[in-house]
């Protein structure tokens, strides 16, 4: 591999950091993300929970948060496996990148060891849904927690305090889910490494803009704010 390849990877590592801080909250900027403001959603609904008896609504919302997660995950392991059978071809596949002019082949050995990456990558993300579920299955066990509306009346404090601890435990859930949904996304960038090293930053570039946009300046967002700030 040549130099613009090692840039290229260092480029891939560096956008996906600043993007997984960019959207976590801590710097502190006007402009809520998406995923900030998606987490004031959760406490809402939590909270909202207090009010009522009947929580059918409420466990088919988490039924439905488990099976989006358990989904990807399955997915996941689907990908490392593709990943391992195209390591085993790797003399199919090397005979038909030599006949592609647009394709930049390095060799045997680096295509292994892209292989290795994106087989890497795609085990992250089945570690971060997997996390996820269970997180997600943790989060159900205390929503159950949660004292009906004349235990509420009686001992608001401790009604609050069990609805707090489901936040919490939701809104980890949901950070663990959302970062191997980036993952997911950012493999797409990545797997223009194969084809060659500029088409890899231009790929890894492009999606980041895609995820920035859809964080900060979409239409999705601006549907959840309550000031509807543009």
């Amino acid at each position: 591999m040549t130099i613009i390849d090692y840039t290229a990877f260092v480029i891939f590592i560096l956008s996906w950091s600043s993007y997984a801080w960019l959207t976590s909250g801590k710097p502190r900027f006007a402009r809520l993300s998406l995923n900030q403001a998606m987490a004031e959603r959760r406490r809402k609904w939590i909270y909202n929970s207090l009010r009522r008896d009947l929580k059918m609504i409420d466990t088919q919302i988490m039924a439905g948060l488990q099976n989006g997660t358990a989904f990807f995950a399955s997915t996941s392991i689907f990908a490392i496996g593709g990943c391992f059978a195209l390591l085993g071809a790797t003399d199919q596949v090397e005979s038909v990148f030599k006949d592609m002019p647009f394709v930049h082949y390095a060799g045997r050995t680096a295509f292994e060891l892209k292989v290795i990456g994106l087989t890497t990558i795609f085990g992250y993300a089945f570690f971060k849904f997997g996390w996820s579920y269970r997180l997600f299955n943790y989060c159900t066990i205390l929503f159950g927690a949660i004292p009906m509306v004349d235990d509420t009346i009686g001992d608001r404090r401790a009604a609050e305090q069990a609805a707090e601890n489901v936040i919490r435990m939701n809104i980890i859930a949901a950070k663990n889910f959302n970062d191997g949904l980036r993952t997911i996304f950012l493999s797409i960038g990545y797997l223009g490494w194969f084809i060659g090293p500029y088409v890899f930053i231009g790929g890894t570039l492009f999606i980041i803009a895609v995820l920035t946009r859809r964080q900060f300046f979409s239409e999705a967002r601006l549907a959840i704010m309550e000031d509807k700030q543009p």
